[in-house]
């Protein structure tokens, strides 16, 4: 019975016109985060940011518990992105401050299937904030410049995102020792071409709205392969481009970077590998989703300076930040994971 409702279904999208899409995997299980907050015992004020999950159509996030000594604590989100986030504070001097937040998490593979054959028309307008590089600067100029090179002779937004993809997967490098998930230094990343997953999709974005592509970084966490592990050092992030007539289209260069460099494949070997086709529309389901806020002012607001983007904790005291970088693992905190 099974199979001919299956076969019937296939039958009607084929009619109807509705694109084929592969069925998905899926991963669940439960994410702890216990924070024991590395901040001076007179301190007055102690604050502490952590990145929310939220569900969504890829996730579904439960079973939320948050304890700890703190003061007062509340979910907040971004005003542009709407990204959300875990805020705590300690506002008298005490030897220990603690915290312990943990969820359930249900994640889906994103698998797109094809592609539209016609697409639709683009509203600039309704996409200007995902077409803009203005913070780029001076950089600018020489992101157009190369993003005319790698589109020219391409019609469609699909067939200039491809050429983007293909370019950075072909002329990017994973660098092993950058820093957490990379600093998005656009010049300098233009000139020696290597970083990480943050750097990678950075490039990748900044050529795409150069191209006329709305194009956004997506910040995440990757859950373990193994039934239980460490998190604490596994955040990852992707892009997304839209599609007129699909929406946004997720891709991870970067992934297929590091599956290169573990597996030391040339080249010519890059170029054959399947995965390279898989990250141009889908996604494995490992990936946690965190986010999209960039340049990220806090909420509540925090004394110091914008982070380049939020996907690790984040805490001050007395208004001075403690993390020593943007990935503050100094602070005292550890994500460990454990499948259902």
């Amino acid at each position: 019975m099974k199979k001919t409702i299956g076969l019937a279904l296939l039958l009607c999208m084929a009619i109807c016109g509705i694109p084929r899409v592969s069925l998905a995997k899926e991963k669940q299980g439960t994410v702890t985060l216990q924070m024991k907050v590395n901040a001076p015992a007179d301190a007055k004020n102690v604050r502490v940011w952590i990145p929310y999950p939220m569900s969504d159509r890829n996730q579904d996030i439960t079973n939320v518990s948050v304890s700890g000594n703190y003061s007062s604590s509340g979910v907040y989100s971004e005003p542009v992105s709407k990204s959300a986030m875990l805020y705590a504070e300690w506002k008298e001097p005490t030897k220990e401050r603690t915290m312990t937040y943990a969820f359930t998490v249900k994640r889906n593979e994103v698998v797109l299937g094809d592609m539209p054959k016609k697409e639709l028309p683009l509203s600039k307008e309704e996409f200007k904030a995902y077409l803009d590089n203005s913070r780029l600067g001076a950089t600018e100029p020489k992101i157009k410049a190369e993003a005319a090179k790698i589109i020219k002779g391409k019609r469609t937004i699909q067939a200039k995102a491809r050429a983007i993809y293909d370019w950075v997967v072909d002329n990017m490098r994973r660098d092993p020792d950058a820093k957490g998930c990379g600093l998005c230094n656009i010049e300098k990343l233009l000139t020696e071409k290597a970083g990480k997953c943050a750097d990678v999709h950075s490039v990748f974005t900044a050529l795409c709205r150069a191209a006329g592509i709305p194009a956004r970084e997506v910040w995440g966490i990757n859950m373990p392969t193994a039934k239980e592990g460490d998190m604490t050092k596994m955040q990852n992030c992707w892009a997304e481009f839209y599609l007129p007539g699909r929406g946004w289209v997720p891709v991870s260069p970067a992934t297929v970077h590091k599956i290169a460099l573990t597996n030391k494949l040339t080249a010519t070997e890059i170029k054959k590998i399947k995965e390279r086709d898989y990250y141009f529309g889908s996604l494995d389901e490992n990936k946690i989703q965190l986010g999209r806020a960039e340049h990220v002012v806090l909420n509540p607001p925090q004394s110091g300076a914008p982070l380049i983007y939020f996907m690790y904790p984040y805490a001050e005291a007395d208004g001075k930040p403690l993390n020593e970088d943007l990935f503050g693992y100094n602070i005292g905190y550890k994500i460990s994971f454990k499948e259902l």
